[in-house]
């Protein structure tokens, strides 16, 4: 090993150079390995087949379809909403804060082995209050899950609740009504569902409230929106994160404003190409929004419906585009400095990632 490739203290970051001398083939382990933050994660989409026929079975819910596997095989989707379609069905099997409990723990139990540190954890009280489930029992299930992984798993976890774009938005203020008497038990509120024909600005009023109410903002736009829905969401919802955001490259003024920022972009790459949004993963701009100096980071999405957690959204897509020991880096350290938890925990999981780094430095 040449001094240049020394591996750094843990509190330090890798030079480049030490980056570079990471041979390709320890990446994968690299990548598994690693500290990481999710901050793109539905928890409903986290509901495997398997939990979905359980809650059915124990709630005496009629599902459409017959098996397991059958309700996998439907995971065949040409868009957003033939995704939301499944989605919301899926969505039905949960009445009881055991059942949302439950849920947030299988998905909980599979971050912590995925060395996943942090989850900022999205949530659709909507999805689940028009069908008469009080906000309470979505709030308080969740929740108590997320105080557990802190408990006994070492995972830290938060909550973000989110607006169903399609949806008004006087549902919407009436939806935070509901949330306040809970503000305790969430950090932020996002929005999300079906983009298209749905822009930020529709939200202005509530996200207004929201601010005022000291809530992080964040929002989905520029997955299949176009570019002007990002800029709708900073200058109009002002949020502090783009949820996907992938679309900004269509606009270079945006792309040099996202930079020079430092706007945090949640990208899903499975995700992206499940929906259609790409071709293939070969064909994702992931490695071009890091090239232009965003602040990317890479996260699952609605895991049971996509084809894989965080750590299998991390190996397939560093295999189809290429990805270095220094992409790795940066993603997982953009992961946890953009995520809202303390600069001390923020602090502290960067220099794990640091120490891991360091180990894989000193192996190559």
């Amino acid at each position: 090993m040449t001094a240049t490739h020394l591996p750094a203290a843990p509190h330090v970051a890798p030079s480049t150079a030490a980056l570079a001398a990471i041979p390709p083939a320890r990446i994968p382990a690299l990548l598994q390995a690693m500290p990481k933050a999710e901050l793109h994660l539905h928890i409903e989409g986290s509901l495997e087949p398997e939990r979905i026929f359980a809650l059915a079975q124990r709630n005496g819910v009629q599902l459409a379809y017959p098996s397991v596997e059958a309700l996998r095989a439907a995971y065949a989707f040409t868009d957003l909403q033939s995704f939301l379609d499944i989605y919301y069905a899926g969505a039905s099997v949960l009445l009881t804060e055991q059942d949302f409990h439950d849920m947030a723990w299988d998905y909980l139990l599979k971050a912590r082995a995925e060395h996943v540190v942090h989850v900022e954890m999205f949530f659709d009280p909507q999805t689940h209050t028009a069908r008469g489930v009080p906000f309470e029992v979505v709030v308080r299930g969740l929740k108590s899950a997320c105080d557990r992984a802190e408990r006994e798993l070492g995972v830290s976890a938060a909550l973000i609740m989110c607006f169903l774009r399609h949806l008004s938005e006087e549902d919407a203020l009436q939806t935070l009504d509901s949330a306040l008497p809970f503000r305790d038990l969430f950090i932020g509120v996002g929005l999300d569902s079906s983009e298209r024909g749905h822009p930020p600005e529709k939200f202005a009023r509530v996200f207004a409230r929201c601010r005022e109410l000291g809530l992080h903002l964040v929002a989905h736009a520029g997955e299949e929106g176009p570019p002007a829905y990002i800029e709708s969401a900073l200058d109009v919802l002002h949020v502090e994160r783009i949820d996907h955001g992938v679309r900004c490259v269509e606009d270079p003024a945006l792309v040099a404003r996202l930079a020079r920022e430092g706007v945090p972009l949640t990208v899903c790459p499975l995700s992206n190409v499940k929906l259609c949004v790409f071709a293939s993963l070969g064909a994702h701009n992931l490695g071009s929004l890091l090239q232009a100096g965003l602040k990317v980071t890479l996260n699952s999405d609605d895991p049971a419906y996509f084809g894989g957690y965080v750590n299998q959204n991390y190996l397939e897509t560093f295999a189809a585009l290429g990805l270095d020991a220094a992409a790795a880096y940066t993603l997982a350290r953009n992961s946890l400095e953009a995520s809202f938890a303390s600069e001390a925990h923020k602090a502290a999981w960067v220099a794990r990632l640091n120490a891991v780094f360091a180990e894989a430095i000193a192996a190559g």
